[in-house]
């Protein structure tokens, strides 16, 4: 693990009076804090620390020590200290035991308490240099058009203010909802207006449809390794989270076919077009099939396409909501990955009874959702710059994808599969991810372990790299150093 100076770490007050065993249990609690020592890893060697940190070993101990007495670490005689599981309180009536279904089959543990606000925090930290982010999970600034949307507000705003003044509507401002129903028709894909419902992002979408269609004990396949930030979601709700694995060749369907069977879902969630984070797409047999397991099993499937304005025309992908046309799909896009992280607009297709209802969910947690920032989009479509700028990010995509993945290759990872579009890679590190993570927090580097993608956050030596934040010089001597280390110790 990289060094950091003990005088960069934040200070007390009373700084004139901080001794270095101060100094170095406020780092050992704000990295446990932060998750970058996660449950149950292994802490430096007491040996290693005082050398990389500049101090005597002693002063470890010691610091180790407070740190066990404050609850943070635990101390293993002839092993070292591990971090403390910190489990937060459950009702006596919400613990529940394992236990047999009617078929026999055992049920999941309840997942443990799901923590990615560690990532979103140093996500947010990370924004003004993405190039130490490998982990990010958008493009950088730079890669990206604000002119195009400052053109929009200036267009915006030689309108009457007064059309600016209203409430909104819960479905969201209707003719960007005819512009994506323009769209949609494009992937072939048939939704009229009142099938479309804008929200803050896809984020909201998933939270809403949760809400609608989860009850505690309710069954929800997600994919394992699948989107973090929707695991929360739906273990709020009380669902059981069950994952789909997945192969170079996609999600595997014969595992699939034994969980619809074993525990008959409410709904699938699933990238068809450039997954996140393996960066697979669907077959048209593959989603055929998935729509026939849907029927029998009488699930919904909640098909999310934030990516597909990343796949080139011609790509071999199949969305499932051209297929089914909206019966038993629900489609969700968004255009925070290729315009801005902050516009915020996403937007629900789906058959008409599902879109007033999703309407009406809307209006009981939030009204309406921002229509400055719809008639912003609007502009933006209809201007006619958008498309040349997704082919210019497409582009730049193309042109790192292979440097991006020969790096990772020559540093000792291997891949999951050379995606030709799209700005994930996953990548087999051979290490433990998360320790690789700690060891890219203090090196400055913002890495994203395997484990956040599984639904119960299962350790594994998978790592999704954005092709787009690979650039630092740094990066590759750090991750080869690292792996070389670790093969040598072994």
């Amino acid at each position: 693990m990289s060094s950091v100076p003990l005088d960069q770490i934040p200070a007390p007050h009373d700084a004139a009076t901080t001794t270095l065993v101060d100094q170095l249990v406020q780092w050992g609690r704000r990295r446990i804090d932060e998750r970058v020592f996660r449950p149950g890893m292994r802490m430096p060697s007491i040996r290693k620390l005082a050398l990389d940190k500049g101090v005597s070993r002693f002063t470890v101990v010691e610091a180790y020590e407070r740190l066990v007495a404050q609850g943070y670490l635990d101390s293993r005689r002839g092993s070292g200290f591990y971090v403390r599981e910190r489990l937060a309180v459950v009702a006596p009536h919400e613990r529940r035991p394992a236990a047999p279904d009617a078929s026999g089959a055992a049920e999941p543990a309840p997942p443990p308490t799901l923590d990615v606000v560690w990532l979103l925090r140093n996500m947010l930290h990370s924004s003004t240099h993405p190039e130490k982010g490998p982990g990010l999970g958008y493009l950088p600034a730079r890669w990206l058009d604000g002119e195009l949307l400052a053109g929009a507000m200036r267009s915006l705003g030689r309108q009457s203010g007064a059309q600016l003044l209203g409430f909104g509507s819960p479905q969201g401002f209707l003719p960007l909802r005819q512009q994506l129903q323009t769209r949609l028709a494009e992937i072939e894909i048939g939704a009229t207006p009142d099938q479309i419902v804008l929200v803050s992002g896809v984020t909201q979408a998933i939270d809403l449809l949760a809400r609608l269609y989860v009850q505690p004990g309710d069954t929800v396949v997600v994919g394992d390794p699948a989107w973090f930030q929707m695991f929360g979601r739906f273990a709020s709700q009380g669902a059981r989270l069950v994952g789909m694995p997945y192969t170079p060749e996609g999600p595997d369907l014969d595992a699939l076919e034994t969980l619809v069977a074993t525990w008959r879902p409410k709904l699938l969630v699933i990238n068809s077009v450039l997954q996140n984070p393996t960066g697979t797409s669907l077959t048209a047999a593959q989603a055929f099939r998935i729509l026939r397991l849907a029927e029998q099993y009488d699930f919904l499937v909640v098909e999310d396409d934030i990516y597909g304005d990343l796949c080139p025309a011609g790509y071999p992908a199949t969305r499932l909501a051209s297929l089914d046309q909206l019966r038993r799909v629900i489609y969700l896009g968004s255009f925070s990955k290729t315009l801005a992280p902050n516009l915020r607009v996403g937007f629900i297709a789906s058959a008409l009874d599902v879109a007033q209802a999703v309407a009406d969910q809307k209006m009981l947690v939030g009204m309406t959702s921002p229509e400055l920032n719809e008639r912003v989009l609007f502009r933006v479509l209809t201007e006619g710059h958008y498309r040349r700028h997704v082919e210019r990010l497409r582009a730049r995509l193309d042109a790192v994808r292979d440097k991006a993945a020969r790096m990772l290759e020559r540093a000792g990872c291997k891949l999951f599969i050379a995606p030709g579009a799209g700005m994930f890679l996953w990548a087999n590190t051979g290490v433990d991810a998360d320790a690789l993570t700690a060891a890219g927090h203090e090196a400055g580097f913002l890495l994203t372990p395997g484990s956040l993608f599984s639904p119960h956050q299962s350790p594994t030596t998978w790592m999704r790299f954005n092709i787009a934040n690979c650039g630092d010089p740094a990066l590759p001597a750090f991750l080869s150093g690292y792996l070389d280390g670790v093969a040598r110790r072994s």
